[in-house]
């Protein structure tokens, strides 16, 4: 290794030193992006909702699903007796419930049997907005702040104003023989249903269109809490049954290398072969071959003597000798390439070659037309050698 090249190496070490170091010390940026995850203490994580929902229900127990609920509440069913194994409240905060169909005739069941399920997203499964004949709508323009308030008055004092990570999905459909509204959200002076209580059977189901109040930010700020904690009065002491983002198998990497990268060995192995790679591509950067000198191909004479030959006809204006050779020429490429007997020119091969060039007819019955007369004709002129030469082109490239 020569003097150079240690020179460029130590710079480049020294380049990747500097830019590690201003990295490390930048303040770490908040992540914003809204994960409603219960592990999360980034602002729109519910880590303090989960942590602190034993204290919100003294006498509750809080199951994690990692599964999906259909998993979940089937495994808690009996069959013999057709009654669950469980009661309490399914719970679940996100901005977008994923809950397929089947999950949702399963929550369903589970509020049929005397137990509630409390769901709070921009937009509730279809399949259970549907079962109780209810629709949503969602104002998309809107400004600043709103007001979260309830209907009961002994909530009065619980209303809260936020301002951030606001939708203005609401209620816009109700069935109003089993539905009780619980709570509104006031954007511009105007009063839209947010919080519902639909009773299903036996039991009741919950509906809240405003899942941001729950985020660690809200929660912090001011006192929403008292907001979050009237929400959740109306639900039954009793177990809790939270739905969690981290579902069984989503943690897993989704990198193709992720089992490689999960086995000791296989791992060390592939990062030696990473280090081994860049040191070969160093060591062996400086060019060991000597430069090999370009040698110019011979030309090909033969198409610089038929450029001087044309040339040569062309200056002596010996049209008829040019016009006959090109047309020559010509019918002797139809003969190879199209197999067509060019003895006779006549309607019957105008057709042939129709039909095996997939070329207009009329235009293949003009080219033929002007070799004809080019070929009765004794004194041909410069025009008649450049019509000829452009159909006979025309038919080349079209």
């Amino acid at each position: 290794m020569n003097k150079t090249l240690k020179v460029y190496i130590g710079l480049l070490i020294l380049l990747f030193v500097v830019v590690i170091l201003i990295d490390f010390s930048k303040p770490k940026p908040i992540n914003w992006s809204p994960t409603y995850n219960e592990l999360h203490k980034r602002p729109y994580g519910t880590f303090i909702l989960y942590d602190q929902l034993a204290n919100l229900f003294n006498n509750s127990k809080v199951n994690n699903i990692k599964v999906t609920p259909y998993e979940y509440f089937d495994d808690l069913y009996n069959w013999e007796d057709s009654t669950y194994n469980t009661s309490g409240t399914y719970m679940l905060v996100n901005e977008h419930a994923d809950i397929d169909e089947v999950s949702a005739q399963e929550l369903l069941d589970y509020a049929s049997h005397g137990n509630d399920v409390f769901i709070s997203s921009n937009y509730p499964p279809s399949k259970i907005l549907d079962s109780l004949s209810i629709d949503i709508k969602n104002q998309y323009n809107f400004k600043g702040k709103a007001e979260l308030n309830f209907t009961n008055p002994i909530f009065t004092r619980d209303s809260i104003v936020i301002e951030k990570g606001l939708s203005n999905y609401y209620f816009s459909e109700l069935d109003s023989m089993v539905t009780t509204v619980l709570g509104y959200q006031k954007f511009d002076s105007i009063n839209r249903v947010n919080y519902i209580k639909v009773k299903h059977d036996q039991g009741n189901i919950f509906l809240h269109l405003q899942p941001v109040v729950f985020t660690n930010y809200h929660l912090l700020k001011k006192d929403n809490k008292k907001y979050v904690a009237a929400v959740l009065s109306y639900l039954k002491d009793d177990t809790i049954h939270f739905d969690s983002p981290n579902k069984t198998g989503a943690n897993l990497s989704k990198s193709p290398l992720r089992f490689i990268l999960s086995k000791p060995a296989l791992r060390n192995a592939w990062w030696l072969a990473l280090a081994s790679l860049v040191l070969f591509m160093i060591f062996n950067a400086k060019r060991r071959q000597r430069i090999v000198k370009i040698i110019k191909p011979l030309e090909n004479s033969t198409i610089a003597f038929t450029k001087t030959i044309g040339n040569l006809y062309y200056e002596t204006k010996d049209h008829n000798t040019i016009i006959d050779k090109k047309i020559t020429y010509f019918l002797e490429h139809l003969r190879r390439g199209f197999f067509v007997n060019t003895e006779l020119l006549d309607d019957k091969f105008v057709k042939n070659l129709s039909l095996k060039t997939n070329k207009n007819r009329e235009e293949i019955q003009s080219l033929i037309t002007l070799i004809l007369n080019l070929r009765a004709k004794n004194n041909c002129t410069e025009s008649d050698l450049l019509k000829l030469n452009k159909a006979i082109e025309d038919f080349y490239t079209k």
